[in-house]
């Protein structure tokens, strides 16, 4: 996947023109690379970012030479959700990487279903360590595992991928399906006004 950036060399609040003009401003960067002012066309980078996320590698396409890379950073207007500023990451192809990985929960659990469990998502993600390109964009938690009440499905369970290593203890579980306390299962009985004493 490849998004072309260009150098820039408007700083500062000189950027506002940019971004008047469809670009974002942004900064290329990675251990032992010299730092670039870039800029990148909204609509390019918004459609890579819905596929690569925060945690693939793209290939930024910069004076014509490609350049591994991953969105490490993006900044947002508090107001408006505009994106303000982007960083990307320069990684070597040769080395291994920590990134956080995000859980893609799919199907659902019998348990919740059939016998009215609660499902509890204890995480959301997970931090990995791997060669960039073999960094998976989702990790697939199967819900259909849940079947009974007081079930989970724990980091050992996930179908890891090769060359893929997970920095969290095995028994770390991702999702539970617990039983509704016994205030919610049981409506409490509403008063009688005769119930009721006046002082």
């Amino acid at each position: 996947m490849e998004l072309s950036v260009q150098k820039r060399e408007k700083l500062g609040r000189a950027v506002k023109s940019l971004r008047a003009q469809g670009f974002i401003p942004a900064e290329l960067y990675g251990r032992g690379v010299a730092n670039v002012h870039v800029s990148v066309p909204v609509k390019d980078f918004k459609k890579v970012f819905k596929t690569a996320g925060e945690n693939m590698v793209i290939n930024v396409l910069l004076e014509g030479k490609r350049r591994p890379a991953m969105i490490h950073d993006i900044a947002y207007h508090p107001v408006t959700d505009e994106i303000l500023n982007v960083d990307f990451y320069e990684v070597r192809l040769d080395e291994l990487i920590k990134v956080k990985v995000p859980f893609n929960f799919i199907s659902e659990a019998p348990a919740v279903k059939d016998k009215g469990g609660i499902l509890v998502k204890a995480m959301q993600e997970v931090e990995v360590e791997a060669l960039p390109a073999s960094i998976p964009h989702s990790l697939e938690v199967d819900l259909s595992k849940l079947l009974e009440l007081n079930s989970s499905i724990y980091v050992e369970n996930l179908k890891i991928p090769a060359g893929v290593k997970i920095l969290v203890k095995p028994g770390t579980p991702v999702a539970t399906v617990k039983e509704k306390a016994a205030e919610e299962a049981v409506a409490a009985p509403e008063a009688s006004v005769e119930a009721v004493k006046v002082e």
